[in-house]
Protein backbone atom coordinates (compact mmCIF):
# COMPACT_ATOMS: atom_id res chain seq x y z
CA UNK A 1 0.00 0.00 0.00
CA UNK A 2 1.21 3.22 -1.18
CA UNK A 3 1.81 5.83 1.86
CA UNK A 4 -1.05 8.78 1.16
CA UNK A 5 -0.60 11.79 2.38
CA UNK A 6 -3.43 14.89 1.83
CA UNK A 7 -4.51 18.47 3.38
CA UNK A 8 -7.51 19.12 4.82
CA UNK A 9 -9.46 22.02 3.62
CA UNK A 10 -12.09 24.09 5.56
CA UNK A 11 -14.88 24.65 3.86
CA UNK A 12 -17.43 25.88 6.55
CA UNK A 13 -17.51 25.68 10.30
CA UNK A 14 -20.00 26.09 13.93
CA UNK A 15 -22.34 23.45 12.20
CA UNK A 16 -24.53 21.22 14.00
CA UNK A 17 -23.08 17.55 13.85
CA UNK A 18 -23.44 16.32 9.91
CA UNK A 19 -24.96 12.83 9.17
CA UNK A 20 -24.77 13.68 4.92
CA UNK A 21 -22.40 15.49 2.42
CA UNK A 22 -23.21 15.03 -0.93
CA UNK A 23 -23.70 17.51 -4.00
CA UNK A 24 -26.56 17.92 -6.51
CA UNK A 25 -27.43 20.50 -8.95
CA UNK A 26 -31.09 22.79 -8.09
CA UNK A 27 -33.58 22.44 -10.46
CA UNK A 28 -33.17 26.16 -12.36
CA UNK A 29 -29.70 26.05 -11.18
CA UNK A 30 -26.27 25.58 -12.90
CA UNK A 31 -23.60 24.76 -10.38
CA UNK A 32 -23.29 21.48 -8.68
CA UNK A 33 -23.78 22.53 -5.01
CA UNK A 34 -22.54 20.31 -1.56
CA UNK A 35 -25.48 19.56 0.28
CA UNK A 36 -25.18 18.93 4.39
CA UNK A 37 -27.43 16.91 6.52
CA UNK A 38 -26.91 17.63 10.19
CA UNK A 39 -28.35 14.91 12.44
CA UNK A 40 -30.39 17.49 14.12
CA UNK A 41 -32.86 18.12 11.16
CA UNK A 42 -31.39 20.63 9.46
CA UNK A 43 -30.14 20.77 5.54
CA UNK A 44 -27.43 23.19 3.94
CA UNK A 45 -25.84 23.58 0.84
CA UNK A 46 -23.07 25.92 -0.11
CA UNK A 47 -23.23 28.56 -2.92
CA UNK A 48 -20.68 31.21 -3.75
CA UNK A 49 -18.67 30.36 -0.87
CA UNK A 50 -22.17 31.35 1.51
CA UNK A 51 -23.67 28.81 3.42
CA UNK A 52 -28.04 28.81 2.39
CA UNK A 53 -30.43 27.06 4.27
CA UNK A 54 -32.27 24.52 1.97
CA UNK A 55 -34.50 22.79 4.47
CA UNK A 56 -35.30 22.69 8.20
CA UNK A 57 -36.58 20.11 9.96
CA UNK A 58 -36.01 20.74 13.62
CA UNK A 59 -39.29 20.33 15.05
CA UNK A 60 -40.22 16.82 13.55
CA UNK A 61 -37.09 15.33 14.71
CA UNK A 62 -37.31 13.38 17.80
CA UNK A 63 -35.47 15.31 20.65
CA UNK A 64 -31.95 13.86 20.64
CA UNK A 65 -29.98 13.21 23.68
CA UNK A 66 -32.63 12.25 26.26
CA UNK A 67 -33.64 8.96 26.04
CA UNK A 68 -33.96 7.07 28.82
CA UNK A 69 -31.67 3.98 27.06
CA UNK A 70 -28.24 3.25 27.94
CA UNK A 71 -25.47 5.83 26.83
CA UNK A 72 -28.46 7.80 24.82
CA UNK A 73 -29.47 9.63 28.19
CA UNK A 74 -25.81 11.58 28.17
CA UNK A 75 -26.09 13.34 24.97
CA UNK A 76 -24.99 10.56 22.61
CA UNK A 77 -27.63 9.20 19.92
CA UNK A 78 -27.72 7.51 16.62
CA UNK A 79 -31.21 8.88 16.07
CA UNK A 80 -32.12 12.27 14.16
CA UNK A 81 -31.86 13.00 10.46
CA UNK A 82 -29.97 9.98 9.03
CA UNK A 83 -30.54 10.12 5.04
CA UNK A 84 -30.87 12.60 2.15
CA UNK A 85 -30.86 11.32 -1.41
CA UNK A 86 -31.51 13.20 -4.40
CA UNK A 87 -33.18 11.58 -7.55
CA UNK A 88 -31.15 10.76 -10.45
CA UNK A 89 -33.33 13.41 -12.69
CA UNK A 90 -33.96 16.01 -9.65
CA UNK A 91 -32.25 18.58 -11.60
CA UNK A 92 -35.62 18.26 -13.87
CA UNK A 93 -38.11 16.94 -11.30
CA UNK A 94 -37.22 18.61 -7.96
CA UNK A 95 -37.43 14.61 -5.81
CA UNK A 96 -35.54 13.94 -2.61
CA UNK A 97 -35.69 11.90 -0.02
CA UNK A 98 -34.93 11.96 3.57
CA UNK A 99 -34.79 9.15 6.39
CA UNK A 100 -35.31 10.37 9.87
CA UNK A 101 -36.72 9.75 13.51
CA UNK A 102 -40.09 11.27 13.67
CA UNK A 103 -40.80 13.68 16.99
CA UNK A 104 -42.95 12.47 19.69
CA UNK A 105 -42.22 8.84 19.01
CA UNK A 106 -40.21 7.95 21.49
CA UNK A 107 -41.00 4.94 23.77
CA UNK A 108 -39.37 2.49 26.62
CA UNK A 109 -37.40 0.46 24.38
CA UNK A 110 -37.81 -3.23 23.35
CA UNK A 111 -35.96 -4.37 26.87
CA UNK A 112 -36.30 -3.81 30.39
CA UNK A 113 -32.63 -2.95 30.99
CA UNK A 114 -29.67 -3.13 29.01
CA UNK A 115 -29.25 -6.37 27.09
CA UNK A 116 -26.52 -8.85 28.36
CA UNK A 117 -24.96 -11.07 26.46
CA UNK A 118 -23.78 -14.48 27.80
CA UNK A 119 -23.02 -17.44 25.34
CA UNK A 120 -23.49 -19.95 28.24
CA UNK A 121 -27.26 -18.75 28.86
CA UNK A 122 -29.54 -19.39 26.16
CA UNK A 123 -32.12 -17.55 28.02
CA UNK A 124 -30.20 -14.79 25.87
CA UNK A 125 -29.40 -16.44 22.79
CA UNK A 126 -32.95 -16.72 21.81
CA UNK A 127 -34.70 -13.86 22.96
CA UNK A 128 -38.13 -12.41 21.10
CA UNK A 129 -39.55 -8.66 20.52
CA UNK A 130 -42.71 -9.47 21.71
CA UNK A 131 -45.52 -6.29 22.66
CA UNK A 132 -44.08 -4.45 19.79
CA UNK A 133 -46.87 -1.97 19.56
CA UNK A 134 -45.46 -0.79 22.77
CA UNK A 135 -42.19 -2.09 23.56
CA UNK A 136 -40.06 0.19 21.09
CA UNK A 137 -37.65 3.00 21.12
CA UNK A 138 -38.63 5.41 18.10
CA UNK A 139 -40.07 5.35 14.86
CA UNK A 140 -37.95 5.89 11.40
CA UNK A 141 -39.28 7.85 8.47
CA UNK A 142 -38.77 7.62 4.73
CA UNK A 143 -40.32 10.09 2.71
CA UNK A 144 -40.76 11.67 -0.38
CA UNK A 145 -39.79 15.44 -1.03
CA UNK A 146 -40.14 18.02 -4.03
CA UNK A 147 -38.28 21.58 -4.63
CA UNK A 148 -39.64 23.69 -7.64
CA UNK A 149 -37.42 26.34 -9.21
CA UNK A 150 -36.89 28.98 -6.16
CA UNK A 151 -39.79 27.51 -3.85
CA UNK A 152 -39.42 25.80 -0.55
CA UNK A 153 -39.43 22.25 -0.74
CA UNK A 154 -42.57 20.22 0.18
CA UNK A 155 -43.47 16.76 1.53
CA UNK A 156 -45.55 14.45 -1.25
CA UNK A 157 -45.78 11.24 0.36
CA UNK A 158 -44.31 8.67 3.10
CA UNK A 159 -42.79 5.53 1.66
CA UNK A 160 -42.10 4.17 5.17
CA UNK A 161 -42.36 3.91 8.73
CA UNK A 162 -40.50 1.71 10.67
CA UNK A 163 -41.23 1.00 14.61
CA UNK A 164 -37.56 0.53 15.62
CA UNK A 165 -36.63 -1.67 19.06
CA UNK A 166 -33.61 0.49 19.93
CA UNK A 167 -31.66 4.29 19.50
CA UNK A 168 -29.10 2.98 17.82
CA UNK A 169 -27.91 1.06 14.56
CA UNK A 170 -30.55 3.25 12.43
CA UNK A 171 -27.91 3.93 9.87
CA UNK A 172 -26.39 7.13 8.73
CA UNK A 173 -25.96 8.39 4.77
CA UNK A 174 -29.03 5.64 4.80
CA UNK A 175 -30.48 6.74 1.80
CA UNK A 176 -28.75 6.77 -1.80
CA UNK A 177 -29.70 5.81 -5.31
CA UNK A 178 -28.13 2.66 -7.28
CA UNK A 179 -26.98 4.45 -10.79
CA UNK A 180 -27.91 0.35 -11.80
CA UNK A 181 -31.34 0.17 -11.09
CA UNK A 182 -32.38 3.57 -10.52
CA UNK A 183 -33.79 2.51 -6.82
CA UNK A 184 -33.49 4.20 -3.77
CA UNK A 185 -31.48 2.17 -1.70
CA UNK A 186 -32.11 2.14 1.95
CA UNK A 187 -29.36 1.01 4.54
CA UNK A 188 -31.22 -0.42 7.99
CA UNK A 189 -29.01 -1.09 11.07
CA UNK A 190 -29.73 -4.30 13.10
CA UNK A 191 -32.07 -2.46 15.26
CA UNK A 192 -29.97 -1.83 18.18
CA UNK A 193 -28.16 -2.49 21.26
CA UNK A 194 -25.53 -4.80 21.11
CA UNK A 195 -24.84 -8.45 19.82
CA UNK A 196 -28.70 -8.01 17.49
CA UNK A 197 -30.17 -9.67 20.71
CA UNK A 198 -33.44 -10.68 18.45
CA UNK A 199 -31.50 -12.08 15.49
CA UNK A 200 -33.10 -9.36 13.60
CA UNK A 201 -30.38 -9.59 10.70
CA UNK A 202 -30.42 -13.21 9.79
CA UNK A 203 -34.56 -12.91 9.32
CA UNK A 204 -35.93 -12.72 5.96
CA UNK A 205 -39.15 -11.37 7.73
CA UNK A 206 -37.61 -8.44 9.61
CA UNK A 207 -36.96 -4.81 7.89
CA UNK A 208 -34.16 -4.35 10.42
CA UNK A 209 -30.70 -5.65 9.57
CA UNK A 210 -31.27 -5.54 5.59
CA UNK A 211 -30.19 -3.31 2.53
CA UNK A 212 -33.55 -2.84 0.66
CA UNK A 213 -34.28 -1.42 -2.72
CA UNK A 214 -37.52 0.62 -3.05
CA UNK A 215 -38.92 1.45 -6.68
CA UNK A 216 -39.66 5.34 -6.23
CA UNK A 217 -41.70 5.18 -9.57
CA UNK A 218 -44.20 2.74 -8.10
CA UNK A 219 -46.58 5.05 -7.17
CA UNK A 220 -48.38 3.03 -4.19
CA UNK A 221 -51.00 5.66 -3.47
CA UNK A 222 -50.87 5.18 0.13
CA UNK A 223 -49.36 7.90 1.76
CA UNK A 224 -49.25 7.46 4.76
CA UNK A 225 -48.08 3.87 5.17
CA UNK A 226 -48.72 1.78 8.57
CA UNK A 227 -46.26 1.62 11.29
CA UNK A 228 -44.36 -1.23 10.70
CA UNK A 229 -41.42 -3.72 11.93
CA UNK A 230 -41.67 -6.93 9.39
CA UNK A 231 -41.89 -7.31 5.94
CA UNK A 232 -45.71 -8.69 5.91
CA UNK A 233 -46.98 -6.57 7.72
CA UNK A 234 -46.90 -4.06 5.23
CA UNK A 235 -49.59 -3.24 2.37
CA UNK A 236 -48.86 -5.34 -0.44
CA UNK A 237 -48.80 -2.58 -3.01
CA UNK A 238 -46.38 -1.64 -0.88
CA UNK A 239 -44.53 -4.77 -0.88
CA UNK A 240 -44.29 -5.17 -4.63
CA UNK A 241 -42.09 -1.82 -4.43
CA UNK A 242 -39.57 -3.44 -2.17
CA UNK A 243 -36.54 -5.79 -2.88
CA UNK A 244 -33.71 -7.25 -0.36
CA UNK A 245 -30.00 -6.56 -1.90
CA UNK A 246 -28.54 -8.08 1.45
CA UNK A 247 -29.26 -9.18 4.60
CA UNK A 248 -26.78 -9.86 7.92
CA UNK A 249 -26.26 -6.20 8.52
CA UNK A 250 -25.37 -4.85 11.98
CA UNK A 251 -24.88 -0.86 10.83
CA UNK A 252 -23.96 0.69 7.93
CA UNK A 253 -22.56 4.09 7.23
CA UNK A 254 -24.11 4.36 3.62
CA UNK A 255 -23.27 2.49 0.27
CA UNK A 256 -21.25 3.49 -2.42
CA UNK A 257 -21.16 2.97 -6.25
CA UNK A 258 -17.74 3.15 -8.28
CA UNK A 259 -17.96 1.78 -12.20
CA UNK A 260 -15.92 -0.08 -13.55
CA UNK A 261 -16.09 -0.62 -17.62
CA UNK A 262 -19.84 -1.48 -17.92
CA UNK A 263 -20.54 -2.53 -14.25
CA UNK A 264 -20.37 -1.07 -10.39
CA UNK A 265 -18.55 -2.48 -7.44
CA UNK A 266 -20.68 -1.55 -4.57
CA UNK A 267 -19.12 -1.04 -1.05
CA UNK A 268 -20.55 -1.25 1.98
CA UNK A 269 -18.98 -0.59 5.70
CA UNK A 270 -20.65 -2.65 8.48
CA UNK A 271 -19.70 -1.45 11.67
CA UNK A 272 -18.38 -4.12 13.82
CA UNK A 273 -19.24 -5.19 18.00
CA UNK A 274 -16.05 -5.83 19.71
CA UNK A 275 -13.12 -7.31 17.34
CA UNK A 276 -12.74 -5.31 13.75
CA UNK A 277 -14.51 -2.63 11.43
CA UNK A 278 -15.19 -4.30 8.22
CA UNK A 279 -15.66 -3.08 4.27
CA UNK A 280 -17.18 -5.52 1.90
CA UNK A 281 -17.38 -5.23 -2.09
CA UNK A 282 -19.16 -6.81 -4.85
CA UNK A 283 -20.48 -6.68 -8.20
CA UNK A 284 -22.70 -9.04 -8.74
CA UNK A 285 -25.87 -9.65 -6.91
CA UNK A 286 -29.60 -11.09 -7.08
CA UNK A 287 -32.22 -9.25 -5.01
CA UNK A 288 -35.05 -10.95 -3.58
CA UNK A 289 -38.80 -9.69 -3.99
CA UNK A 290 -40.17 -8.82 -0.84
CA UNK A 291 -42.95 -10.44 -1.95
CA UNK A 292 -40.77 -13.70 -2.85
CA UNK A 293 -39.69 -13.32 1.01
CA UNK A 294 -43.17 -13.54 2.59
CA UNK A 295 -44.36 -16.26 0.12
CA UNK A 296 -41.30 -18.37 1.24
CA UNK A 297 -42.01 -17.66 4.89
CA UNK A 298 -45.88 -18.82 4.09
CA UNK A 299 -44.86 -22.27 3.29
CA UNK A 300 -42.30 -22.84 5.91
CA UNK A 301 -39.47 -22.82 2.84
CA UNK A 302 -35.96 -21.23 2.44
CA UNK A 303 -36.04 -18.43 -1.23
CA UNK A 304 -33.58 -18.96 -3.76
CA UNK A 305 -30.60 -17.40 -2.26
CA UNK A 306 -28.21 -17.72 -5.30
CA UNK A 307 -26.94 -14.91 -5.43
CA UNK A 308 -28.24 -12.97 -2.46
CA UNK A 309 -25.84 -10.92 -0.48
CA UNK A 310 -25.15 -11.90 3.52
CA UNK A 311 -22.48 -9.93 5.47
CA UNK A 312 -23.02 -12.51 8.05
CA UNK A 313 -24.22 -10.73 11.36
CA UNK A 314 -24.85 -12.03 14.21
CA UNK A 315 -22.62 -14.92 13.55
CA UNK A 316 -19.86 -13.41 12.68
CA UNK A 317 -17.96 -9.83 12.76
CA UNK A 318 -16.23 -9.37 9.19
CA UNK A 319 -14.09 -12.09 8.63
CA UNK A 320 -14.46 -13.77 12.37
CA UNK A 321 -17.13 -15.87 14.39
CA UNK A 322 -18.69 -13.22 16.65
CA UNK A 323 -17.16 -13.24 19.97
CA UNK A 324 -17.38 -11.65 23.39
CA UNK A 325 -13.85 -9.98 24.98
CA UNK A 326 -13.24 -10.59 28.84
CA UNK A 327 -10.37 -10.13 30.82
CA UNK A 328 -8.70 -12.84 32.43
CA UNK A 329 -9.43 -12.64 36.07
CA UNK A 330 -5.70 -14.59 36.46
CA UNK A 331 -3.69 -12.32 34.15
CA UNK A 332 -5.66 -8.84 33.75
CA UNK A 333 -3.07 -7.76 31.01
CA UNK A 334 -4.57 -10.87 29.09
CA UNK A 335 -8.05 -11.22 27.32
CA UNK A 336 -10.46 -14.05 26.66
CA UNK A 337 -12.23 -14.54 23.67
CA UNK A 338 -15.59 -16.60 23.83
CA UNK A 339 -17.90 -17.09 20.48
CA UNK A 340 -21.21 -16.12 21.40
CA UNK A 341 -23.69 -17.39 19.14
CA UNK A 342 -22.18 -20.33 17.47
CA UNK A 343 -24.95 -21.75 15.91
CA UNK A 344 -25.54 -18.79 14.00
CA UNK A 345 -21.96 -18.88 12.96
CA UNK A 346 -21.96 -22.20 11.86
CA UNK A 347 -25.32 -21.48 9.66
CA UNK A 348 -23.92 -18.54 8.33
CA UNK A 349 -20.14 -19.54 7.05
CA UNK A 350 -20.68 -20.97 3.66
CA UNK A 351 -23.05 -18.00 2.60
CA UNK A 352 -21.70 -14.81 3.70
CA UNK A 353 -19.71 -12.63 1.86
CA UNK A 354 -16.08 -12.15 2.97
CA UNK A 355 -15.11 -8.70 3.66
CA UNK A 356 -12.58 -6.23 1.09
CA UNK A 357 -10.55 -5.60 4.52
CA UNK A 358 -11.05 -5.25 7.88
CA UNK A 359 -9.46 -3.34 10.81
CA UNK A 360 -9.01 -4.14 14.49
CA UNK A 361 -10.33 -2.09 17.32
CA UNK A 362 -6.84 -2.93 19.15
CA UNK A 363 -3.70 -3.30 16.41
CA UNK A 364 -0.21 -1.49 17.96
CA UNK A 365 1.40 -2.30 14.74
CA UNK A 366 3.13 1.53 13.59
CA UNK A 367 1.33 1.42 10.28
CA UNK A 368 -2.08 0.91 11.63
CA UNK A 369 -4.73 2.11 14.27
CA UNK A 370 -7.28 0.61 16.77
CA UNK A 371 -10.56 1.75 15.31
CA UNK A 372 -13.78 2.88 16.90
CA UNK A 373 -16.28 2.72 14.43
CA UNK A 374 -16.74 2.88 10.70
CA UNK A 375 -18.53 6.11 9.52
CA UNK A 376 -17.99 6.30 6.42
CA UNK A 377 -16.99 4.48 2.77
CA UNK A 378 -16.87 6.12 -0.61
CA UNK A 379 -15.33 5.21 -3.97
CA UNK A 380 -12.63 7.81 -5.09
CA UNK A 381 -12.22 8.65 -8.93
CA UNK A 382 -10.54 11.75 -8.94
CA UNK A 383 -7.02 12.78 -10.11
CA UNK A 384 -6.05 15.00 -8.25
CA UNK A 385 -4.71 12.76 -5.50
CA UNK A 386 -3.44 10.18 -7.77
CA UNK A 387 -2.35 7.94 -5.51
CA UNK A 388 -6.00 7.44 -4.62
CA UNK A 389 -7.44 7.17 -7.65
CA UNK A 390 -9.95 3.87 -8.05
CA UNK A 391 -9.46 3.08 -3.98
CA UNK A 392 -11.89 3.28 -1.70
CA UNK A 393 -11.50 6.01 0.89
CA UNK A 394 -12.90 5.11 4.49
CA UNK A 395 -13.16 7.07 8.27
CA UNK A 396 -13.01 6.10 11.61
CA UNK A 397 -14.91 7.73 14.25
CA UNK A 398 -12.02 7.99 16.45
CA UNK A 399 -8.38 6.30 17.68
CA UNK A 400 -8.90 3.60 19.57
CA UNK A 401 -5.65 3.61 21.36
CA UNK A 402 -5.57 4.99 24.72
CA UNK A 403 -4.11 8.32 24.47
CA UNK A 404 -5.29 11.19 26.04
CA UNK A 405 -7.29 13.54 24.69
CA UNK A 406 -7.93 15.43 22.24
CA UNK A 407 -9.64 13.17 20.19
CA UNK A 408 -8.39 12.28 16.24
CA UNK A 409 -10.48 10.83 13.94
CA UNK A 410 -8.38 8.56 11.33
CA UNK A 411 -9.17 8.91 7.45
CA UNK A 412 -7.36 5.36 5.57
CA UNK A 413 -7.98 3.09 2.05
CA UNK A 414 -7.75 0.17 0.60
CA UNK A 415 -8.34 -1.65 -2.98
CA UNK A 416 -10.06 -4.14 -4.71
CA UNK A 417 -7.73 -6.99 -5.34
CA UNK A 418 -7.84 -8.78 -8.84
CA UNK A 419 -7.97 -12.48 -7.01
CA UNK A 420 -10.44 -10.64 -4.72
CA UNK A 421 -9.22 -11.99 -1.32
CA UNK A 422 -8.79 -9.99 1.96
CA UNK A 423 -6.85 -7.12 1.15
CA UNK A 424 -5.18 -4.65 3.65
CA UNK A 425 -5.40 -0.86 4.02
CA UNK A 426 -3.49 1.87 4.84
CA UNK A 427 -3.68 5.33 6.78
CA UNK A 428 -4.34 8.11 4.66
CA UNK A 429 -1.52 11.70 6.78
CA UNK A 430 -3.33 14.99 7.00
CA UNK A 431 -1.55 18.18 7.94
CA UNK A 432 -4.78 19.29 9.48
CA UNK A 433 -3.93 21.29 13.10
CA UNK A 434 -6.88 20.51 15.54
CA UNK A 435 -5.35 21.88 17.89
CA UNK A 436 -6.66 21.21 21.53
CA UNK A 437 -10.49 20.68 20.04
CA UNK A 438 -11.41 16.95 19.60
CA UNK A 439 -11.63 15.55 15.92
CA UNK A 440 -14.65 12.92 15.42
CA UNK A 441 -14.45 12.02 11.84
CA UNK A 442 -18.05 11.66 11.58
CA UNK A 443 -19.06 11.38 8.08
CA UNK A 444 -17.58 11.43 4.81
CA UNK A 445 -18.66 12.31 1.25
CA UNK A 446 -18.41 12.55 -2.77
CA UNK A 447 -19.53 14.54 -5.25
CA UNK A 448 -21.40 13.31 -8.54
CA UNK A 449 -18.55 11.89 -10.25
CA UNK A 450 -16.71 10.79 -7.38
CA UNK A 451 -13.52 13.41 -8.23
CA UNK A 452 -14.29 14.97 -4.54
CA UNK A 453 -13.95 14.11 -0.70
CA UNK A 454 -15.39 15.93 1.68
CA UNK A 455 -15.16 14.63 5.30
CA UNK A 456 -17.69 15.67 7.99
CA UNK A 457 -15.93 16.68 11.29
CA UNK A 458 -17.51 17.22 15.32
CA UNK A 459 -15.41 18.30 18.52
CA UNK A 460 -17.84 15.92 20.38
CA UNK A 461 -19.55 12.79 20.06
CA UNK A 462 -22.75 14.42 22.19
CA UNK A 463 -25.30 15.39 19.51
CA UNK A 464 -26.44 17.67 22.23
CA UNK A 465 -23.24 19.69 22.01
CA UNK A 466 -24.19 22.27 19.14
CA UNK A 467 -22.62 24.08 16.86
CA UNK A 468 -18.99 21.89 16.78
CA UNK A 469 -18.54 21.20 13.41
CA UNK A 470 -16.79 21.89 10.38
CA UNK A 471 -16.91 20.49 6.50
CA UNK A 472 -13.63 19.83 5.14
CA UNK A 473 -12.68 19.11 1.57
CA UNK A 474 -9.84 16.24 1.14
CA UNK A 475 -7.16 17.98 -1.34
CA UNK A 476 -3.99 17.10 -2.39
Amino acid sequence: MRKVKVSLQPIVSKINLPTVLKTAILPGDSIERLFIATQVGEIFYIGNGVINTFLDIRPQILKLGTSEQGVSGRGYDERGLLGLAFHPLFYYNGLFYLHYSVSGTQGPGALPKPFKHNPCDPTTLNLKWINRETQYDHIDTVEEWVVQRKSQPQKRRTLLNIRRPFFNHNGVNSLNFSPETGKLVLTTGDGGSGYDPFNLSQDDMEIAGKIIEIDVVKNTFIYNPPVVTRFNELPASIQETLTVLAKGVRNIPGISFQKFYNQYIKYVGNVGQDLVESIFSFVHYKPIPVTQLIQASLRNTEPDQDGFINFGWRGWEGAFPTSIIRGCTNNPTLEEETIAYYNEAVKTSFRRLQPLTSYFHKDQRPDKFGGTALTGVQAYMGNEIPNLTGSVVFTDLARNEGSEPPVRGVLAYTNVRADCKLNDFSIIETDYDFGSQSAYYVTLGTNLDQTRLYLGVYGSMKVTDFNLGTIFEIVP
